[in-house]
């Protein structure tokens, strides 16, 4: 039984009738500890309870004594593959069922693809090069790699290069020594030093001037550091995270970036999609900045209108997730009640309503349900078409796809039967 916990085998043989122990016990023990295993039942003793009594408890199949090796071979054969599909749904739950990862907040393709890259790319040293709007998350994204790696003890030193002066960057990322230039009246340890062992993000390094570009790529490349008016170099271990709401590949082409410095940075891409791009997390985060500002200022609000999710679903939202939370937190300081109305919101999404409500036409307004729009379709549809791609990735074979689809069998049956019924 420890043995069985500590590597479960994909399928088991077991003898109910066993010399120190009842087999049904272990089916239980099995069981309850959601061992991964699937379980085929072998006894000479058996009866209709027994078997029932070992389906109830999970067991895969139920045979008796005695038996051909053809029927051990398909019995095994086909747990072995439940089994392997069941652990196979299970991890396709995992990947496209996370509903937020780190401080991020969001269940939406494009987010689960986001996650799925930073589950990979974390354990590694590798450079991450993220880019996207402003507003988009870069910098939840980057604290993200850095709780998911080994480095999560460490440090994490986060630098905007678009925040600070030109003239003192240098100094910030390196350090500086008493007497370095005017104002330097000690010694200071850089980000990169403050950094050593952890994480090292950097935030708008597209807006880093291009003679500290070539220092920073010494760093990337030796990982060492000189002290601004200091000699020795000095050794550290940095993980380097860079983000950029530019595109690096334009500003490489004309002239704005380093190209070596870019090649050095860009080995890992993670791009962070637009909030228009996530419209099934819109809601999703309104709610939660919702609950989190309310009881941040003492406040009664639990829910928007009807007409306050239209708008919020509708609005392209230039300024991304951070203009989200401004429109929320200016109506919570503003207004005290229950429910976000219309009036209460912020120009430009109160005008926004406003078009809604008298019935004029604007690209802001939600479709009806009747209305024929590119991308959205009816829901019978989209369920058809699942069906059917299941069961081509499973070669036809019905019982498999519904493994897949999580629906019994019979459904898929029956929805084929009405499709194949329906007049054209």
């Amino acid at each position: 039984m420890a043995e069985l916990e500590r590597d479960p085998p994909e399928a088991l043989l077991l003898d109910l009738k066993l010399p120190d122990m009842d087999g049904m016990e272990i089916l239980k023990h099995i069981r309850d500890r959601q061992i991964p295993s699937a379980v085929v039942i072998i006894t000479g003793h058996a009866s209709v309870d027994v078997a029932v009594d070992a389906m109830r408890y999970g067991a895969f199949d139920f045979i008796e004594r005695p038996f051909s090796a053809k029927r051990v071979k398909v019995t095994l054969r086909n747990a072995v593959d439940r089994q392997r599909l069941h652990t196979l749904v299970e991890r396709i739950r995992d990947d496209f069922q996370r509903d937020g990862y780190h401080g991020f907040i969001g269940s939406s393709l494009g987010l689960q693809a986001v996650y799925r890259i930073i589950d990979s790319a974390a354990p590694s040293k590798a450079t991450v090069f993220i880019t996207g709007e402003s507003g988009s998350g870069k910098d939840v994204c980057a604290e993200a790699i850095h709780l998911q790696s080994p480095r999560r003890d460490k440090p994490f030193i986060p630098l905007n290069c678009a925040a600070i002066p030109r003239e003192l960057m240098e100094s910030e990322i390196f350090g500086h020594v008493r007497g370095a230039f005017t104002g330097a009246s000690r010694d200071r340890v850089g980000a990169a030093e403050m950094a050593d062992g952890g994480t090292l993000f950097l935030d708008e390094i597209g807006d880093m001037d291009l003679d500290l570009q070539t220092k920073l790529l010494r760093l990337v490349q030796s990982g060492t550091l000189q002290r601004v008016g200091a000699t020795p170099l000095i050794k550290v271990d940095v993980r380097f995270v860079c983000a950029t709401q530019r595109d690096p590949a334009l500003e490489v082409a004309q002239g704005r970036f380093r190209e070596d410095l870019f090649y050095r940075l860009h080995v890992i891409p993670i791009h962070l999609p637009p909030l228009r791009e996530r419209v099934d997390d819109i809601l999703t985060l309104a709610n939660h900045f919702l609950r989190k500002f309310a009881l941040e200022e003492h406040k009664s609000f639990r829910g928007f209108t009807a007409e306050v999710e239209s708008v919020l679903m509708d609005y392209e939202r230039p300024g991304n997730i951070r203009q989200l939370q401004n429109v929320l937190r200016n109506v919570v300081v503003l207004y005290d009640a229950e429910q976000v109305t219309a009036q209460m919101l912020p120009p430009p999404l109160n005008a926004v309503g406003t078009r809604a409500r008298v019935g004029l036409p604007a690209s802001t307004r939600l479709p009806s349900a009747q209305s024929s729009v590119q991308g959205i379709r009816p829901l019978h549809v989209i369920e058809r078409e699942a069906i059917e791609r299941a069961i081509e990735f499973c070669d036809g074979n019905i019982p498999r796809a519904a493994v897949f689809l999580e629906v019994n069998p019979s459904t898929i049956y029956r929805k084929r039967q009405a499709w194949q019924t329906q007049t054209p």
